[in-house]
């Protein structure tokens, strides 16, 4: 039986194997960015996927609004960039509070320029784990892609805002810029309130006491998931389910929020993202792991 006109077409299954999740990935390169009208005071948080971006977020928006929690979903007031027109969001427009402050995951090479750009970056096994689980029953079927092939052909492999490895690249070249605060999660998961205190002299905010602490509070893990729908980018997740042509499907962002859930990878897994690195930074950068940038990091802010 034929669906009447004004019926919408039935939902199509998620992708159930690599070359299928590929094609809906490659979805997103179609996406057209909106031009946008940079200011100086405009801050964008630029992370690769699952490296501390809503966090972040939170942070910023309990600076600019002396902790408000007033809102429904932190990316309809802090704008993912690249999917903005998808929500119908006028980049351009004011936001609730200012700094505009905008999401993304673009390399440095693709960002809108003029603005400032808070980057953070994250060990690339807890990068991959965190990634997966976001994925996993989201952009495919639960269960039907095993982690080692998603890390061999998605992970690894480059996408609309490249690998985790080109992304780091482009990023850590800058990281010496006024305009830039490089941050590393890692580290701020070790001194929360001392990220909170750069973020807020980064953005040129007199933050006292009282809005230093609140908020670390409202930024901390226990809070933002005891909170979670608001950090949840439901609007988001259904916009992208709906340029596919997929059913809605709820999202896990606010997951873990650990240190260290990379370090149960299997050695195969392991040497993949080893090899990556050897390949695509340890020449370029210099840096011969992840612990190598950690400390160059921690020396350079000394």
């Amino acid at each position: 039986m034929s669906h009447a006109a004004s019926e919408p077409p039935p939902a199509r299954a998620r992708p159930v194997t690599l070359d299928e999740l590929k094609k809906h990935l490659q979805n997103q390169k179609d996406v057209a960015l909106p031009p946008l009208e940079t200011r100086p005071s405009d801050v964008f948080i630029a992370t690769f996927s699952k490296s501390g971006t809503t966090w972040v977020q939170q942070i910023v928006h309990g600076l600019r609004t002396n902790g408000s929690m007033d809102f429904s979903e932190i990316s309809l007031i802090i704008p993912w960039y690249e999917a903005a027109e998808l929500l119908g969001i006028d980049v351009n427009a004011p936001q609730l509070a200012e700094p505009r402050a905008f999401k993304t995951h673009l390399p440095w090479y693709k960002v809108p320029k003029g603005g400032r750009y808070i980057y953070v970056v994250r060990d690339p096994a807890d990068a991959l784990v965190s990634y997966y689980h976001y994925m996993n029953g989201v952009m495919f079927e639960r269960d039907t892609i095993e982690l080692e092939a998603f890390c061999t052909e998605i992970f690894s492999r480059p996408k609309h805002f490249g690998t985790y490895f080109s992304h780091l690249q482009s990023w850590w070249e800058q990281r010496h810029r006024a305009d830039v605060l490089s941050l590393c999660f890692e580290e701020m998961k070790e001194d929360h309130a001392g990220a909170v205190r750069r973020i807020a002299r980064f953005l040129g905010i007199d933050a006292g006491e009282e809005l230093l602490s609140r908020t670390t509070q409202q930024s901390t893990f226990e809070f933002m998931l005891a909170h979670r729908d608001k950090f949840e980018d439901a609007s988001v997740t259904k916009a992208f389910s709906r340029m596919r042509g997929l059913s809605p499907a709820s999202t896990a962002k606010i997951r873990a929020g650990r240190v260290g859930d990379g370090a149960n990878l299997s050695a195969s897994l392991r040497a993949t993202l080893d090899d990556a690195w050897a390949r695509e930074l340890e020449g370029p950068l210099g840096l011969r792991s992840y612990a190598e940038l950690r400390a160059t990091m921690r020396g350079e802010r000394s």
